[in-house]
């Protein structure tokens, strides 16, 4: 088994920290290695990346050329779509059906940014006088990008898009629970034209090659995803160098049904927007808040459409299966602390799963016992001071398959306890009542509110929370490409000489009027 290499300022190198085991969750077993950053490979990337921001290869290329690699950069993904959408659900354990409509996606991006580079326009400001005043924007120089387990190639192609249309030199750190698609992006991007330096994937831990990654003092921006409390720490570090961040984090979205909402469509809607990708997604709806006259309904309707997930689960290979195991066993172990703890500490039950998954899938025979396969679980709340909404799994980020349903009487009641959050980052709306929909999407603190559907997104939409605790900027859309930039002025006087001496002698002999400012 040889390990994957670094793609280290365009070549692939061998690291000179521990070799990383990556792990399939569906069995337990190690399928592959990879190499590891140390503190020297970083400092190998960030300074390759430097030399050629300041070259002008890429920083300073013309934007349509730019336009050209990051099209070429979306044929050659389509392309090599097979070896991707293989290796991205081995690697994180989802089902290949998911992997078979996400990954295909992801040309979008390059191509959105491609033709943002071709048709942005730039600001001629209204300066008094005989001055002309426009405005560029110009790439920061090297940024850091460090993306989490979930969605490797997605969250890496969100920003490595805006950032590499900017011209920037990026150096990206996967998770090292799943970089192997990463490593292969970043071959791909190569094969495309992007300069040698310009770009670096270098898999390794928080500890050691985040933390040599984020403290650099050439680093001029770190965009971030993964948890709140990291987030903090690395904004910190950012902070010291004055370098600018982006930090898309945690997330408990909730899910608003309304009385006169179309309920299997809601239905449809909780489970997708529940267990997708086993629950792991930052604005997984795991706060499901219905209305208490329609509750019997969706809770009948909801368990039915969890027993036909569990029962179509199997291995992840199979284009059958529904849903994928958990990560990691610490993960598992996690979810199933909050789970426990919720059924013991509160007035609450189990209406559908609740438990580790064993023996053999009914639905290929693929054996459960070695992976991380969590069930579906729907977890309702009680009345009262002892109800759900007071423990741990409604307020911390499980990421996991398990939701937890509770019940409302009034509008207002449910704003409250959608917005009983530190987070706010994804939130949804189920309602036939479209002054409804309007009145409460406004009220909801979260930064991407749906409506009638969920986790619905866009290479134009802008991707970011409205509370500290789910993140600071956001991803997508033409401000993601602005993050990744700053401005430049240019003010360039165009008065003949003599009317330039009459008005700028500001230390002239006389009294003549001279211009300030």
């Amino acid at each position: 088994m040889e390990p994957y290499l670094l793609w280290l300022a365009g070549k692939e190198q061998e690291g000179h920290a521990d070799i990383i085991p990556i792990e399939d969750p569906a069995t337990g077993e190690i399928f592959a290695k990879c190499h590891a950053a140390s503190p020297e490979d970083v400092e190998t990337a960030i300074s390759a990346a430097h030399a050629a921001y300041k070259s002008g290869i890429w920083s300073r290329a013309s934007r349509h050329h730019r336009a050209d690699v990051l099209e070429k950069c979306a044929a050659l993904l389509s392309n090599a779509l097979p070896e991707f959408i293989s290796l991205e659900s081995k690697q994180t354990g989802r089902v290949i059906r998911e992997m078979n409509a996400q990954v295909p996606s992801l040309t979008r991006w390059f191509k959105y940014y491609a033709s943002l580079l071709r048709v942005e326009e730039r600001s001629v400001l209204p300066t008094m006088g005989k001055l002309h005043n426009f405005v560029d924007r110009v790439p920061l120089g090297v940024v850091v990008q460090i993306t989490p387990f979930n969605h490797p190639l997605l969250i890496a192609v969100k920003k490595l898009a805006p950032a590499l249309a900017a011209g920037n030199s990026v150096v990206i750190k996967p998770s090292e629970l799943t970089p192997l698609t990463t490593l292969l992006l970043g071959k791909i991007l190569g094969q495309a034209g992007i300069p040698d330096g310009v770009l670096s994937v270098l898999p390794g831990y928080g500890a050691i090659t985040g933390k040599a990654l984020v403290e650099h003092p050439l680093v001029r921006k770190v965009d971030v995803t993964g948890g709140t409390d990291a987030g903090k720490a690395i904004g910190k570090i950012v902070g010291g160098n004055l370098a600018k961040y982006t930090a898309e984090l945690g997330g408990k979205a909730p899910l608003i049904v309304f009385k006169d909402a179309n309920i299997d469509a809601a239905v449809n809607g909780i489970a997708f927007g529940s267990f997708i990708a086993s629950g792991q997604t930052c604005v997984a709806s795991t706060r499901i808040i219905v209305q208490n006259n329609i509750m019997s309904e969706v809770l009948g309707k909801l368990k039915t459409k969890i027993g036909g997930i569990t029962r179509r689960m199997g291995a992840p290979s199979n284009p059958e299966s529904m849903m994928g195991p958990l990560i990691s066993e610490k993960q598992l172990r996690h979810v199933e602390k909050l789970v426990k703890d919720a059924l013991s500490g509160c007035n609450a039950f189990s209406r559908a799963g609740g438990k580790r998954m064993t023996g053999r899938s009914p639905l290929d025979g693929f054996n459960f016992d070695k992976g991380y396969f969590y069930e579906p679980t729907l977890l309702v709340s009680g009345q009262g001071n002892n109800s759900i909404v007071n423990t741990a799994i409604w307020r911390e980020e499980a990421f996991g398959p398990v939701i937890v349903v509770a019940g409302f009487d009034t509008e207002e009641q449910a704003i409250a306890l959608a917005n009983d959050t530190e987070f706010g980052l994804g939130a949804g709306i189920w309602t036939a009542n479209l002054s409804q929909s309007f009145r409460v999407s406004e009220q909801i603190a979260a930064g991407i509110t749906w409506v009638n559907t969920h986790h619905r997104n866009d290479p134009s939409s802008p991707w970011g929370g409205a509370t500290s605790a789910s993140g600071v900027g956001s991803e997508n859309g033409i401000e993601a490409y602005h993050a990744y930039t700053t401005t430049k002025s240019v003010i360039i006087n165009y008065a003949d000489p003599e009317e330039s001496l009459a008005m700028d002698d500001w230390f002239g002999d006389g009294a003549q009027k001279v211009r300030y400012g």
